[in-house]
Protein backbone atom coordinates (compact mmCIF):
# COMPACT_ATOMS: atom_id res chain seq x y z
CA UNK A 1 0.00 0.00 0.00
CA UNK A 2 0.85 3.69 -0.44
CA UNK A 3 2.48 5.65 2.53
CA UNK A 4 0.06 7.85 1.62
CA UNK A 5 -2.63 5.51 2.73
CA UNK A 6 -1.03 5.14 5.91
CA UNK A 7 -1.21 8.31 6.95
CA UNK A 8 -4.76 9.09 6.63
CA UNK A 9 -5.06 6.08 9.12
CA UNK A 10 -2.31 7.15 11.53
CA UNK A 11 -3.25 10.54 11.57
CA UNK A 12 -7.01 9.99 12.69
CA UNK A 13 -5.26 7.73 15.64
CA UNK A 14 -2.40 10.11 16.59
CA UNK A 15 -4.82 12.70 16.63
CA UNK A 16 -7.05 12.13 18.78
CA UNK A 17 -4.90 10.81 21.49
CA UNK A 18 -4.81 14.17 23.30
CA UNK A 19 -8.54 15.11 21.96
CA UNK A 20 -11.96 13.65 23.87
CA UNK A 21 -10.74 10.13 23.38
CA UNK A 22 -8.51 8.89 26.78
CA UNK A 23 -11.13 10.97 28.69
CA UNK A 24 -14.09 9.03 27.72
CA UNK A 25 -11.92 6.02 28.25
CA UNK A 26 -10.32 6.94 31.62
CA UNK A 27 -14.06 7.84 32.47
CA UNK A 28 -15.08 4.56 32.00
CA UNK A 29 -11.96 2.91 33.69
CA UNK A 30 -13.76 0.71 35.60
CA UNK A 31 -16.70 0.06 33.62
CA UNK A 32 -15.48 -1.79 30.23
CA UNK A 33 -12.76 0.10 28.64
CA UNK A 34 -10.25 -2.43 29.00
CA UNK A 35 -12.37 -5.14 27.12
CA UNK A 36 -14.18 -2.23 24.97
CA UNK A 37 -10.26 -1.35 23.41
CA UNK A 38 -9.87 -5.30 22.51
CA UNK A 39 -13.16 -5.08 20.95
CA UNK A 40 -12.65 -2.17 18.79
CA UNK A 41 -9.46 -3.25 18.18
CA UNK A 42 -10.97 -6.16 16.10
CA UNK A 43 -13.83 -4.44 14.59
CA UNK A 44 -11.79 -1.87 13.87
CA UNK A 45 -8.91 -3.63 11.94
CA UNK A 46 -11.92 -5.59 10.05
CA UNK A 47 -13.71 -2.42 9.03
CA UNK A 48 -10.45 -1.39 7.79
CA UNK A 49 -9.96 -4.15 5.58
CA UNK A 50 -13.24 -4.34 4.31
CA UNK A 51 -13.21 -0.73 3.14
CA UNK A 52 -9.99 -0.53 1.76
CA UNK A 53 -10.63 -3.83 -0.17
CA UNK A 54 -14.11 -2.20 -1.81
CA UNK A 55 -11.64 1.21 -2.67
CA UNK A 56 -9.06 -1.16 -4.47
CA UNK A 57 -11.59 -3.01 -6.82
CA UNK A 58 -11.75 1.06 -8.33
CA UNK A 59 -8.73 3.09 -8.28
CA UNK A 60 -9.03 6.12 -8.65
CA UNK A 61 -12.51 6.76 -8.28
CA UNK A 62 -14.17 8.43 -5.12
CA UNK A 63 -17.17 7.43 -3.50
CA UNK A 64 -19.47 10.31 -5.00
CA UNK A 65 -18.36 8.79 -8.81
CA UNK A 66 -19.58 5.64 -7.89
CA UNK A 67 -22.66 6.42 -6.45
CA UNK A 68 -22.96 8.36 -9.11
CA UNK A 69 -23.18 5.63 -11.89
CA UNK A 70 -25.03 3.47 -9.65
CA UNK A 71 -27.56 5.58 -7.98
CA UNK A 72 -30.48 7.89 -8.89
CA UNK A 73 -29.96 11.46 -7.99
CA UNK A 74 -32.88 12.19 -5.24
CA UNK A 75 -30.31 9.33 -3.11
CA UNK A 76 -27.21 9.83 -3.70
CA UNK A 77 -27.37 14.23 -3.38
CA UNK A 78 -29.03 14.09 -0.05
CA UNK A 79 -26.80 11.10 1.03
CA UNK A 80 -23.52 12.90 0.17
CA UNK A 81 -24.86 16.21 1.79
CA UNK A 82 -25.15 14.54 5.11
CA UNK A 83 -21.57 13.19 4.88
CA UNK A 84 -19.99 16.40 4.14
CA UNK A 85 -21.90 17.72 7.60
CA UNK A 86 -20.94 14.36 9.50
CA UNK A 87 -17.48 15.74 8.07
CA UNK A 88 -17.84 19.32 9.19
CA UNK A 89 -18.35 18.14 12.55
CA UNK A 90 -15.25 15.56 13.05
CA UNK A 91 -13.43 18.44 12.19
CA UNK A 92 -15.10 20.64 14.25
CA UNK A 93 -14.60 18.76 17.06
CA UNK A 94 -10.75 18.57 16.81
CA UNK A 95 -10.88 22.25 16.37
CA UNK A 96 -12.71 22.90 19.42
CA UNK A 97 -10.80 20.95 21.31
CA UNK A 98 -7.45 22.54 20.36
CA UNK A 99 -9.18 25.87 20.98
CA UNK A 100 -9.86 24.65 24.60
CA UNK A 101 -6.67 23.59 25.03
CA UNK A 102 -4.69 26.56 23.75
CA UNK A 103 -6.88 28.82 26.33
CA UNK A 104 -5.98 26.68 28.93
CA UNK A 105 -2.62 25.50 28.95
CA UNK A 106 -0.78 28.14 26.29
CA UNK A 107 -2.67 31.26 25.29
CA UNK A 108 -4.57 31.98 28.38
CA UNK A 109 -4.95 36.15 27.81
CA UNK A 110 -5.77 35.33 24.04
CA UNK A 111 -9.95 35.35 23.32
CA UNK A 112 -11.40 32.19 22.17
CA UNK A 113 -12.88 33.69 19.02
CA UNK A 114 -9.38 34.95 18.23
CA UNK A 115 -7.81 31.17 18.66
CA UNK A 116 -10.38 29.47 16.67
CA UNK A 117 -10.77 32.09 14.36
CA UNK A 118 -6.44 31.51 13.67
CA UNK A 119 -6.79 28.20 13.52
CA UNK A 120 -9.78 28.13 11.07
CA UNK A 121 -8.21 30.64 8.34
CA UNK A 122 -5.23 28.65 8.07
CA UNK A 123 -6.62 25.35 7.72
CA UNK A 124 -9.62 26.66 5.45
CA UNK A 125 -7.30 27.70 2.58
CA UNK A 126 -5.86 24.39 2.85
CA UNK A 127 -8.96 22.85 2.22
CA UNK A 128 -9.11 24.67 -1.30
CA UNK A 129 -5.97 22.56 -2.27
CA UNK A 130 -6.17 20.05 -5.07
CA UNK A 131 -6.00 16.43 -3.20
CA UNK A 132 -2.60 15.51 -3.85
CA UNK A 133 -1.36 18.97 -2.36
CA UNK A 134 -3.69 18.10 0.71
CA UNK A 135 -1.62 14.25 1.45
CA UNK A 136 1.77 16.25 -0.17
CA UNK A 137 1.15 18.86 2.73
CA UNK A 138 0.83 16.13 4.82
CA UNK A 139 3.39 14.11 4.63
CA UNK A 140 5.54 17.18 5.24
CA UNK A 141 4.06 18.11 8.64
CA UNK A 142 4.04 14.41 9.83
CA UNK A 143 7.68 14.01 8.75
CA UNK A 144 8.90 17.47 11.13
CA UNK A 145 6.67 16.50 14.48
CA UNK A 146 6.19 12.81 13.90
CA UNK A 147 9.26 11.59 15.09
CA UNK A 148 9.69 14.37 17.86
CA UNK A 149 5.99 12.91 19.30
CA UNK A 150 7.28 9.39 19.12
CA UNK A 151 10.65 10.59 21.31
CA UNK A 152 8.50 11.95 23.32
CA UNK A 153 6.33 8.58 23.81
CA UNK A 154 9.51 6.80 24.11
CA UNK A 155 10.71 9.48 27.24
CA UNK A 156 7.03 8.28 28.54
CA UNK A 157 7.72 4.66 28.87
CA UNK A 158 11.33 5.10 30.01
CA UNK A 159 10.21 7.49 33.10
CA UNK A 160 10.88 6.35 36.57
CA UNK A 161 7.61 8.27 37.37
CA UNK A 162 5.66 5.94 35.51
CA UNK A 163 4.51 3.12 38.16
CA UNK A 164 3.27 -0.16 35.96
CA UNK A 165 1.98 -1.42 39.41
CA UNK A 166 -1.12 1.28 38.55
CA UNK A 167 -0.83 -0.09 34.74
CA UNK A 168 -1.10 -3.49 35.80
CA UNK A 169 -4.18 -2.51 37.71
CA UNK A 170 -6.31 -1.27 35.80
CA UNK A 171 -6.10 -4.39 33.00
CA UNK A 172 -7.40 -6.06 36.03
CA UNK A 173 -11.01 -4.96 34.20
CA UNK A 174 -10.40 -6.69 31.65
CA UNK A 175 -13.67 -9.19 32.77
CA UNK A 176 -16.32 -5.93 32.70
CA UNK A 177 -18.54 -6.15 30.09
CA UNK A 178 -17.44 -3.69 27.18
CA UNK A 179 -18.76 -0.02 27.66
CA UNK A 180 -20.59 1.67 24.84
CA UNK A 181 -19.35 5.19 24.64
CA UNK A 182 -15.66 3.42 25.69
CA UNK A 183 -16.15 1.18 22.75
CA UNK A 184 -17.33 3.39 19.97
CA UNK A 185 -14.46 6.49 20.70
CA UNK A 186 -11.92 3.73 19.98
CA UNK A 187 -13.79 2.70 17.28
CA UNK A 188 -13.40 5.99 16.03
CA UNK A 189 -9.31 6.07 15.82
CA UNK A 190 -9.62 3.63 13.20
CA UNK A 191 -12.29 5.34 10.77
CA UNK A 192 -9.14 7.33 9.23
CA UNK A 193 -9.95 5.09 6.29
CA UNK A 194 -13.20 6.47 5.04
CA UNK A 195 -11.25 9.21 4.03
CA UNK A 196 -10.62 7.22 1.00
CA UNK A 197 -14.19 8.49 0.12
CA UNK A 198 -12.53 11.41 -1.40
CA UNK A 199 -8.61 10.39 -1.55
CA UNK A 200 -9.06 7.32 -3.61
CA UNK A 201 -9.25 9.66 -6.80
CA UNK A 202 -5.36 10.07 -5.71
CA UNK A 203 -4.44 5.89 -5.51
CA UNK A 204 -5.07 5.55 -9.46
CA UNK A 205 -2.71 2.68 -9.66
CA UNK A 206 -3.96 -0.79 -8.19
CA UNK A 207 -2.84 -1.00 -4.59
CA UNK A 208 -1.81 -4.43 -2.61
CA UNK A 209 -3.51 -4.82 0.36
CA UNK A 210 -2.65 -8.17 2.51
CA UNK A 211 -2.49 -10.13 5.96
CA UNK A 212 1.08 -8.33 6.07
CA UNK A 213 -0.62 -5.15 5.90
CA UNK A 214 -3.81 -5.82 7.78
CA UNK A 215 -1.31 -6.99 11.11
CA UNK A 216 0.52 -3.82 10.48
CA UNK A 217 -2.29 -1.84 11.32
CA UNK A 218 -3.75 -4.03 14.06
CA UNK A 219 -0.48 -3.45 15.59
CA UNK A 220 -0.10 0.05 15.22
CA UNK A 221 -3.50 0.60 16.93
CA UNK A 222 -3.07 -1.56 19.91
CA UNK A 223 0.13 0.16 20.51
CA UNK A 224 -1.94 3.76 19.95
CA UNK A 225 -4.93 2.34 22.31
CA UNK A 226 -2.41 1.30 24.75
CA UNK A 227 -0.61 4.53 25.33
CA UNK A 228 -3.87 6.43 25.07
CA UNK A 229 -5.04 4.70 27.86
CA UNK A 230 -2.60 3.01 30.34
CA UNK A 231 0.12 5.66 29.94
CA UNK A 232 -1.96 8.53 31.73
CA UNK A 233 -2.86 6.01 34.36
CA UNK A 234 0.71 4.62 34.96
CA UNK A 235 1.84 8.91 35.63
CA UNK A 236 -1.49 9.67 37.80
CA UNK A 237 -2.47 6.77 39.36
CA UNK A 238 -6.01 4.65 39.19
CA UNK A 239 -8.21 5.76 41.44
CA UNK A 240 -9.03 9.61 40.24
CA UNK A 241 -8.06 9.26 36.92
CA UNK A 242 -11.73 9.73 35.79
CA UNK A 243 -11.33 13.69 37.21
CA UNK A 244 -8.70 14.61 34.56
CA UNK A 245 -10.20 16.51 31.65
CA UNK A 246 -7.48 16.39 29.71
CA UNK A 247 -5.53 13.31 31.05
CA UNK A 248 -2.85 13.28 28.34
CA UNK A 249 -1.41 16.99 29.42
CA UNK A 250 -1.11 15.93 32.97
CA UNK A 251 1.26 13.13 32.10
CA UNK A 252 3.27 15.12 29.77
CA UNK A 253 3.83 17.52 31.74
CA UNK A 254 5.48 15.49 34.45
CA UNK A 255 8.65 14.78 31.83
CA UNK A 256 11.60 16.74 31.54
CA UNK A 257 14.41 17.00 29.67
CA UNK A 258 17.21 17.78 31.11
CA UNK A 259 19.43 19.11 28.58
CA UNK A 260 16.87 20.89 26.20
CA UNK A 261 15.87 24.78 26.28
CA UNK A 262 12.87 23.87 26.96
CA UNK A 263 12.87 21.60 30.08
CA UNK A 264 8.77 21.10 30.53
CA UNK A 265 7.52 18.80 27.79
CA UNK A 266 3.84 20.19 28.12
CA UNK A 267 4.76 22.99 25.36
CA UNK A 268 6.78 20.78 22.97
CA UNK A 269 3.67 18.22 23.24
CA UNK A 270 0.87 21.16 22.67
CA UNK A 271 2.97 22.63 19.82
CA UNK A 272 3.57 19.18 17.87
CA UNK A 273 0.11 18.17 18.68
CA UNK A 274 -1.38 21.10 17.42
CA UNK A 275 0.36 20.70 13.91
CA UNK A 276 -1.38 16.87 14.07
CA UNK A 277 -4.81 18.61 15.02
CA UNK A 278 -4.01 21.00 11.84
CA UNK A 279 -4.01 17.89 9.27
CA UNK A 280 -6.87 16.18 11.27
CA UNK A 281 -9.11 19.36 10.68
CA UNK A 282 -7.64 19.71 7.30
CA UNK A 283 -8.53 16.30 6.34
CA UNK A 284 -11.61 16.11 7.66
CA UNK A 285 -12.99 19.44 6.13
CA UNK A 286 -11.06 18.52 2.23
CA UNK A 287 -13.35 15.89 2.31
CA UNK A 288 -16.45 17.93 3.52
CA UNK A 289 -15.69 20.56 0.64
CA UNK A 290 -15.59 17.84 -1.75
CA UNK A 291 -18.78 16.72 -0.90
CA UNK A 292 -20.09 20.03 -1.03
CA UNK A 293 -18.96 20.79 -4.81
CA UNK A 294 -20.23 17.43 -5.98
CA UNK A 295 -23.37 17.90 -4.58
CA UNK A 296 -23.89 21.58 -5.46
CA UNK A 297 -21.62 21.67 -8.82
CA UNK A 298 -19.63 24.58 -7.07
CA UNK A 299 -16.77 24.14 -10.19
CA UNK A 300 -19.62 25.62 -12.63
CA UNK A 301 -20.27 28.52 -10.65
CA UNK A 302 -18.41 32.00 -12.17
CA UNK A 303 -18.55 35.63 -11.88
CA UNK A 304 -17.45 36.95 -14.96
CA UNK A 305 -15.16 34.25 -15.91
CA UNK A 306 -13.82 33.95 -12.68
CA UNK A 307 -14.53 30.37 -11.00
CA UNK A 308 -15.83 31.69 -7.58
CA UNK A 309 -17.82 28.51 -6.06
CA UNK A 310 -15.37 26.92 -4.70
CA UNK A 311 -15.53 29.61 -2.31
CA UNK A 312 -18.70 29.93 -1.80
CA UNK A 313 -18.93 27.20 1.64
CA UNK A 314 -16.31 29.32 3.31
CA UNK A 315 -17.91 31.83 5.39
CA UNK A 316 -20.20 28.87 6.10
CA UNK A 317 -18.08 26.78 7.45
CA UNK A 318 -16.56 30.17 9.40
CA UNK A 319 -19.84 31.19 10.68
CA UNK A 320 -20.56 28.12 11.88
CA UNK A 321 -17.29 26.83 13.96
CA UNK A 322 -17.26 30.29 15.60
CA UNK A 323 -20.56 29.97 16.63
CA UNK A 324 -20.81 26.67 17.72
CA UNK A 325 -17.38 26.79 19.41
CA UNK A 326 -18.14 30.23 21.85
CA UNK A 327 -21.77 28.31 22.76
CA UNK A 328 -19.75 25.32 23.91
CA UNK A 329 -17.87 24.99 27.34
CA UNK A 330 -15.51 21.78 27.75
CA UNK A 331 -18.26 19.56 29.06
CA UNK A 332 -20.67 19.64 26.31
CA UNK A 333 -17.99 19.17 24.05
CA UNK A 334 -17.00 15.99 25.33
CA UNK A 335 -20.57 14.88 25.81
CA UNK A 336 -21.86 15.77 22.22
CA UNK A 337 -18.33 14.36 21.00
CA UNK A 338 -19.52 10.85 23.15
CA UNK A 339 -22.75 11.11 21.32
CA UNK A 340 -21.45 11.69 17.69
CA UNK A 341 -18.96 8.38 18.35
CA UNK A 342 -21.89 6.62 19.17
CA UNK A 343 -23.78 7.44 15.96
CA UNK A 344 -20.59 6.23 13.91
CA UNK A 345 -20.22 2.73 15.24
CA UNK A 346 -23.76 1.85 13.40
CA UNK A 347 -23.67 3.78 10.56
CA UNK A 348 -20.43 3.08 9.18
CA UNK A 349 -20.65 -1.09 9.56
CA UNK A 350 -23.95 -0.33 7.59
CA UNK A 351 -22.55 1.30 4.72
CA UNK A 352 -20.78 -2.09 3.73
CA UNK A 353 -24.37 -3.15 2.42
CA UNK A 354 -24.19 0.23 0.69
CA UNK A 355 -20.73 -1.05 -0.89
CA UNK A 356 -22.05 -4.46 -1.66
CA UNK A 357 -24.77 -2.83 -3.97
CA UNK A 358 -22.41 -0.45 -5.64
CA UNK A 359 -20.07 -3.32 -6.20
CA UNK A 360 -22.86 -5.62 -7.92
CA UNK A 361 -24.17 -2.65 -9.77
CA UNK A 362 -20.59 -1.81 -11.36
CA UNK A 363 -19.81 -5.58 -12.35
CA UNK A 364 -23.48 -5.53 -14.01
CA UNK A 365 -22.50 -2.39 -15.67
CA UNK A 366 -19.26 -3.48 -17.03
CA UNK A 367 -20.87 -7.00 -17.74
CA UNK A 368 -23.69 -4.86 -20.01
CA UNK A 369 -20.41 -2.79 -21.55
CA UNK A 370 -18.77 -5.76 -22.48
CA UNK A 371 -21.83 -7.09 -24.27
Amino acid sequence: MSRYYYYLILINMVANVIASVPAILLHNHKNGSVSAMILAVVAGTILITIYTRFFIAFPGITLPDLLKKTTSKWFYNPFIFFLALMWFVAGLITLATFSFLLIRFLTPEMPLFQISLTIILSVIFGCLMRTERVLYTIELILLISFPLILYIFFKAYTSDSLEWDFVKEAALYVNQFPNVNSFSSCFFLFLGVVNLFIFNRFFTKKQNFNWKHISLIGFISTLTLFTTYFIPIGFNGFENIDDLVYPWISTSDSLRMEFFMIERLLFVFLLLYLGIAFLSILIHWHVSFEFLKFVFNLEKIKFKGFKIGKYIPIPFFIGASLLLIGKLNEYQLLRYSNFFYDTLILFFPLLIILFIFIKRRMKYAKQEKQN
